[in-house]
């Protein structure tokens, strides 16, 4: 794709191998990206997932309702040069995780992070062989060297294109440790968006819900899934 533009100009989207991977093309020409670098996929899923959202297109171009194209552009133009920069932000999220920072009252919500997310932080404990300490209150206080460690060496094996996937999981919820229980099937996506809505969810019952929260957290929801979706179609 050699740049957005408005209007519809091909009859038909398709998926084609290449060196390297898979294409779209249209009307038999590759798709590139902003930066006009060839686009290049992993797999025939993620290539598909992307001729779709072109043959979906309506006589004017939305970019909006292209979220996997926009991600597969980001990475190749940008993240391939960003890996460590963007791994180092994103793994700051394991020293002060949202699982780990529960409510000192009142007592049903601090009951109910216990209940969601205590069995996120026993798979963490499993996985990387030490325990995330659990805190109440706000206060930072730091995670075992130990477990950061082991944490961002999962996220440092991560490909640009599913690096750009998991940049979002984590942006999204707010959570290191939800995102890659993510990436381990440790529970679905969209029980894992719950997980990292426990207080909000909570506060809503409360006090109940605003008009521009209820939307801004629609779209943070919807980006979520679609990181997630993207994610696992570059597993093939």
């Amino acid at each position: 794709m050699s740049g957005w533009v408005r209007k519809r100009f091909w009859n038909n989207a398709a998926v084609e191998p290449i060196e390297g991977g898979f294409t779209v093309t249209l009307d038999g020409r590759s798709l590139k990206t902003p930066a006009k670098s060839a686009l290049i996929l992993p797999t025939a899923a993620l290539a598909e997932i992307i001729a779709t959202e072109w043959r979906a297109q309506a006589e004017m171009i939305d970019p909006e309702s292209m979220p996997a194209t926009r991600a597969a552009n980001s990475a190749i133009d940008k993240m391939r040069g960003q890996k460590a920069e963007v791994t180092e932000i994103i793994t700051a999220y394991g020293d002060s995780d949202l699982v780990c920072y529960r409510a000192e009252s009142p007592e049903e919500l601090a009951d109910r992070e216990a209940a969601v997310w205590d069995p996120l932080i026993d798979w963490c404990a499993h996985r990387y062989t030490v325990r995330p300490i659990i805190r109440t209150g706000v206060i930072h206080g730091p995670q075992p060297k130990l477990l950061l460690i082991n944490l961002e060496a999962d996220v440092t094996r991560l490909s640009s294109f599913e690096l750009t996937a998991f940049h979002d999981l984590v942006a999204m919820s707010g959570s290191l440790i939800i995102a890659l229980a993510l990436l381990d099937k440790f529970a679905p996506p969209e029980a894992l968006w719950d997980a990292s809505r426990v207080d909000e969810d909570y506060q809503i019952e409360q006090w109940g819900a605003d008009e521009e929260a209820e939307k801004l957290a629609a779209g943070r929801k919807a980006a979520f899934l679609q990181a997630a979706r993207f994610y696992f179609a570059c597993q093939g």
